[in-house]
């Protein structure tokens, strides 16, 4: 996994409407695009010669593949937007850290991405698998359609199309090893979990039914 981290200083003037923005519409509008895990967003602990505040914000990206497609397709647009808002009142470097290991004593590192367009979407079943509701991203899966035929005549099911239009909407979850084999143990007998590359370009699990 690689890091991206944007480091900037925001002029007095402007510096709480700026970290509303930051907090409320610019790091939702990051995360929207799909290519990132999480965002974390910290003021630095110094006296800056310059004035005015620097706040750091890290975004996680599984790949370097997703992080260039970010550069190239989002990166412009939403770098306009803030100069846009406030012209000349701050000044970014950006720099990428590449994860060497990771270690967490309060809880596992969520390496697993699971797409999910059924039960799993839903927040009190969340809590009852996962004892807590999921943090998610929007994403569609092409050359699968939704069945007809539901498992056990209640649960949705996915199966590949030869149509290249046909499409499932689901969201993508980030989750531990051990999250996952919670959902392994949710989904039962009746699924079983496969790789599919989604329209972000990321890949995810998702479970269809074992007879298809």
């Amino acid at each position: 996994m690689l890091i991206y981290n944007v480091t900037t200083n925001i002029e007095q003037i402007v510096h709480e409407q700026w970290l509303q923005w930051m907090k409320e519409t610019h790091i939702p509008d990051v995360l929207a695009t799909g290519k990132f895990l999480n965002a974390k967003l910290a003021k630095v602990l110094v006296t800056e010669e310059m004035g005015g505040h620097t706040y750091s914000v890290q975004f996680t990206v599984q790949d370097r593949e997703t992080l260039e497609r970010y550069y190239k397709e989002d990166a412009p647009k939403l770098r306009d937007e803030a100069h846009q808002l406030f012209p000349g009142k701050f000044v970014s470097f950006r720099t990428e850290l590449e994860v060497i290991s990771e270690k967490d004593v309060a809880k596992e590192t969520s390496t697993q991405l699971l797409f999910a367009y059924g039960t799993l979407r839903d927040k009190t079943i969340q809590q009852a698998v996962f004892s807590k509701t999921l943090m998610h991203t929007s994403d569609t899966l092409f050359s699968y359609a939704l069945k007809a035929e539901q498992v056990a005549d209640t649960y949705p099911n996915i199966v590949p199309s030869k149509n290249g239009e046909d499409h499932v909407v689901g969201e993508v979850y980030p989750l531990t090893e051990n999250e996952l084999r919670l959902a392994d143990s949710y989904e039962g007998n009746l699924y079983e979990r496969i790789t599919v590359t989604l329209a972000s370009g990321r890949k995810a699990w998702v479970y269809v039914s074992k007879d298809h």
